[in-house]
């Protein structure tokens, strides 16, 4: 209950800051605004034939970019995204492009402070769709901060195994240029934290544009009724970062059945808070 009040005492002091928002569907993307500002704060990059991904997101206070499309060190990976590794036998993390996804929908609101949107995909095997991927996601703009939610569901339209691996699912990217850390719920660090089970892990690093001391942070935190919680993860050696159930061993997903799962992302400035993740954590339905 202590993380539940401390929470609600921080969105309502955050709420009397926060902006209404406003949701732009275009053609191949939905974008995020603040009423009256034009640049986007979050956008959501939906091509017909290219996997989903979320880049640019925007720091809360308008200084500098959260995440990175296609960095040199790895080209395939772009902003925040969700690509397995292995669906009957596919990379849909390594292929983000055509002959791998198609999309079937998109669509947006906004109500107050928070936006909401939903892109549909199919994940395409070799003889056709394997798998109907659905992203439900929420942002809610606090002003300082935001909280970002995804309810991810998977609905098998053949028998599917998703093969095990030591990453794949859910990820962030963020632009490291060699200096910051990931430290997870247990307090371990970097790569102290790569394939351990924990509640969630936060990327903290030095971005363009803000000064040397003033990191941005993206927190990931792993819903307590997900099928592997807590969750071992990815942290790779540029500290992106995945929460990856497949590291565990095979998983399935019956033709006709749905798998679902829920992430959340704090994303917010300046020193590590792990009392504001736990508070996020603790009050997550």
């Amino acid at each position: 209950m202590r993380g539940f009040f401390a929470l609600l005492s921080w969105l309502l002091i955050a709420a009397a800051a926060s902006a209404q928002l406003a949701v732009n569907v275009g053609d191949e993307r939905i974008a995020i605004v603040r009423q009256g500002d034009k640049t986007p704060i979050l956008e959501q990059i939906a091509k017909p034939d290219f996997r989903p991904y979320i880049h640019p997101i925007a720091a809360p206070d308008g200084k500098g970019v959260f995440t990175e499309f296609s960095p040199g060190h790895h080209k395939h990976q772009t902003g925040l995204y969700v690509g397995h590794t292995r669906i009957n036998g596919k990379d849909y993390f390594h292929n983000p492009g055509a002959n791998f996804f198609t999309r079937k929908s998109l669509a947006g609101s906004a109500k107050g402070n928070q936006a909401a949107w939903t892109v549909v995909y199919d994940l395409n095997g070799a003889a056709g769709p394997v798998l109907r991927e659905t992203q439900a996601w929420t942002l809610t703009d606090l002003g300082t901060s935001y909280l970002l939610d995804l309810d991810w569901r998977g609905e098998a339209l053949v028998d599917v195994t998703v093969g095990k691996y030591s990453y794949g699912g859910v990820f962030v990217r963020m632009p490291h240029k060699g200096q910051g850390a990931a430290v997870n719920s247990e307090g371990l660090k970097n790569g102290q934290a790569e394939q351990k089970r924990s509640k969630w892990v936060d990327i903290g690093l030095p971005i363009e544009g803000r000064d040397k001391d003033d990191w941005a942070h993206i927190a990931i935190l792993d819903h307590k009724s997900n099928p592997a919680h807590p969750s071992p993860w990815r942290v790779d050696g540029q500290l992106g970062v995945s929460p990856t159930r497949a590291i565990l061993g095979d998983w399935t997903i019956p033709k006709g059945e749905t798998a679902a799962a829920k992430y959340r992302f704090v994303i917010y400035a300046g020193p590590l808070d792990a009392k504001r993740i736990d508070a996020a954590f603790e009050s997550w339905k």
